[in-house]
């Protein structure tokens, strides 16, 4: 026998910072998530992003200064979010969204080892950091 799982709260308040860059949901029990646009972005539900299965996922980089320039609602079931880098292929559904705000930290740090992993960084303007020195050498004499 199937126990049925309660919807994830549906926001009474969505709100955009646009200033510190943080889009801040609050619910009727009083929880509130603090979202940063570039976690978001990062962490979006499209395909693009996620990929079409586990392992294909693509490692979002240089979106530090990402913003989010419009918001629209999806029906009664999410909300659609277009990024100032021309992303807007995600729909964020109310449990996608309470989700990721519950576990925003543990995310986060997902993320932050996959960019150190990778050698990444989070600034558009280097989003590869070139090579090491001596490992490029190494690569030259090869």
């Amino acid at each position: 026998m199937a126990i049925p799982v309660a919807p994830a709260p549906i926001p009474t308040e969505i709100k955009l910072h646009q200033a510190s860059r943080l889009l801040e949901l609050a619910y009727a029990d009083g929880t509130r998530f603090q979202l940063p646009c570039e976690f978001l972005r990062v962490y979006s539900p499209s395909a693009e992003v996620r990929g079409h299965g586990p392992g294909q996922e693509v490692l979002q980089i240089g979106k530090h200064d990402v913003q989010i320039a419009a918001i629209e609602p999806v029906g009664t079931y999410a909300i659609k979010l277009t990024f100032s880098d021309g992303h807007d292929t995600g729909l964020y559904s109310w449990d996608y969204l309470y989700e990721i705000g519950r576990n925003q930290e543990a995310l986060w740090q997902r993320y932050l080892e996959r960019m150190r992993e990778a050698g990444a960084t989070r600034d558009a303007a280097g989003a590869v950091r070139p090579p090491t020195p001596g490992v490029a050498s190494a690569w030259k004499k090869l």
